[in-house]
């Protein structure tokens, strides 16, 4: 609107829209505690753990404490998406190699038809959470504005430590935004501005990217919300 100060840019919009999600973020997730950070509300959850007790098949980090990581798959809620990928030109070869599953499996995609079954995946504590926002926060950054050759999955180490995870994740919203700031409007088409290896990035325009990544931070930190929610009312109702 004008006279407002609000930004009308399309890389101002994007800005504005992280700086909310993230104030909104600082406010919900003021007071957490060790517990809480690691309360597993149902059986069979997605968390951080030690690196002997992980069971998860693809758990990684650099350290003692590994992100839980399911089996490599595309969820039904991306099958849309794998048939924008076919429609941009990209091979099913290509596709596979995106996802990390067969070229059988992508095909078993893109010849479904009907209604799509809602995926089952498992439940994730807020460690889990976070830890998954910081890792790809951390990494696109890396390969973005970055040296562009550090593995992602060796850029964050895990802790249990509820207050060390949020200083750090603050931190690696911190540097992101800043280096957002300085994105000129060329570099905002720019198709493989961000090079990040896991996902789409590279044959993205840059401001997808961005937009993908608030994207990350607004749907992630609505579950954390709720995960806060329910941690207080777990005695009462």
């Amino acid at each position: 609107m004008e006279g407002d100060g609000a930004r009308t840019d399309r890389l101002g919009v994007l800005l504005e829209q992280f700086d909310k999600a993230r104030e909104m973020a600082w406010v919900r997730l003021t007071g957490l505690g060790d517990e809480e950070y690691l309360w597993e509300p149902v059986p069979g959850c997605h968390s951080i753990r030690r690196r002997d007790e992980v069971t998860s098949p693809r758990a990684f980090g650099p350290g003692d404490w590994l992100l839980d990581m399911p089996a490599a798959d595309i969820p039904a809620n991306e099958y849309a998406e794998v048939a924008r990928q076919v429609e941009s030109g990209m091979t099913v070869e290509r596709i596979a190699e995106d996802w990390s599953v067969s070229v059988g499996r992508v095909r078993e995609v893109l010849a479904h038809t009907g209604p799509v079954e809602p995926t089952v995946a498992p439940v994730t504590t807020l460690a889990w959470r976070l830890g998954h926002l910081h890792f790809c926060f951390a990494g696109t950054w890396e390969w973005t504005f970055g040296e562009r050759r550090r593995d992602p999955k060796l850029l964050v180490d895990f802790t249990p430590s509820a207050a060390l995870a949020l200083e750090r994740f603050w931190a690696v919203l911190d540097r992101w935004r800043d280096s957002l700031d300085t994105v000129t409007e060329e570099q905002l088409d720019t198709v493989g501005f961000s090079q990040y290896p896991y996902g789409s990035d590279p044959g993205d325009p840059f401001i997808g990217v961005v937009a993908g990544g608030n994207l990350e931070l607004i749907h992630h930190m609505a579950e954390t919300a709720l995960l806060r929610d329910l941690w207080r009312a777990r005695f009462t109702g």
